[in-house]
């Protein structure tokens, strides 16, 4: 049972059931892990998104029925072996986290290690979907060119992955309408986007939602909500 107040005061069609309310810094402390629930709680949001040492405080303050807890692995290079990123998934959903947002090997991918990838994408999703959870791919679109975005699109795609994520928000840059356009365009529809990274207004999330985003991960969540109920 959640802890938390819930707020009735919102858009039917609120914005809000696409964010992921995100804090991912490192200074994050107990004290913001606390506030940012008690935040998506009372807005509904999706889901929070916090490092894995906060995993269990943040599934003991939700009700995951309405907000779900989701958590990085692999996080923000990409680059640890596959053994240590499913170790980090399965200790992850074991405590608590029912989203993994695990970043893909770029440097294996970028070293045309295709398979090596593909597999680690595969066992992740089956463990993620073993345990009833969501695998989402980060492919940090800033590092790729169309063509690789295209052929991450694929391997995710062969994996059976539930989203692909276009960043990492620690990159040159985030997410953008043209990769968004592109992913959607090279993924199947039982295939969901999350877009992320430097998005902190109410209009670029609704483009982004317009162009075949599924989730908008953001640590400025309440900043588009209050845009939003302005506007209505």
């Amino acid at each position: 049972m959640s802890l938390l107040k819930t707020s009735s005061d919102l858009p039917v069609n609120s914005i809000a059931k696409y964010i992921d309310h995100t804090l991912l810094r490192p200074d994050a402390d107990e004290r913001m892990i606390v506030a940012l629930c008690k935040e998506a709680d009372k807005y509904q949001f999706a889901a929070v998104c916090v490092p894995p040492c906060y995993i269990k405080q943040a599934a003991g303050l939700l009700d995951q029925e309405k907000v779900k807890v989701a958590t990085v692995i692999g996080f923000p290079l990409g680059y640890q072996t596959a053994d240590v990123k499913f170790f980090e998934a399965h200790k992850a959903l074991s405590i608590g986290a029912s989203e993994i947002d695990a970043v893909m090997n770029i440097a294996a991918f970028k070293s045309g290690q295709y398979k090596e990838v593909e597999n680690e994408l595969g066992e992740l999703a089956t463990l993620c979907h073993f345990k009833n959870g969501i695998l989402k791919v980060i492919i940090e679109t800033a590092l790729l060119s169309e063509e690789e975005i295209i052929t991450a699109c694929q391997l995710c795609t062969e994996a059976e992955v539930d989203y692909v994520k276009t960043s990492t928000g620690f990159s040159s840059r985030g997410a953008s309408l043209e990769d968004i356009q592109l992913m959607r365009a090279n993924l199947p529809a039982t295939i969901r986007i999350k877009a992320s990274g430097g998005i902190k207004d109410y209009g670029f999330a609704q483009q982004l939602i317009a162009a075949g985003a599924d989730r908008i991960g953001t640590s400025s969540g309440i900043k588009i909500l209050k845009h939003e109920k302005e506007l209505y």
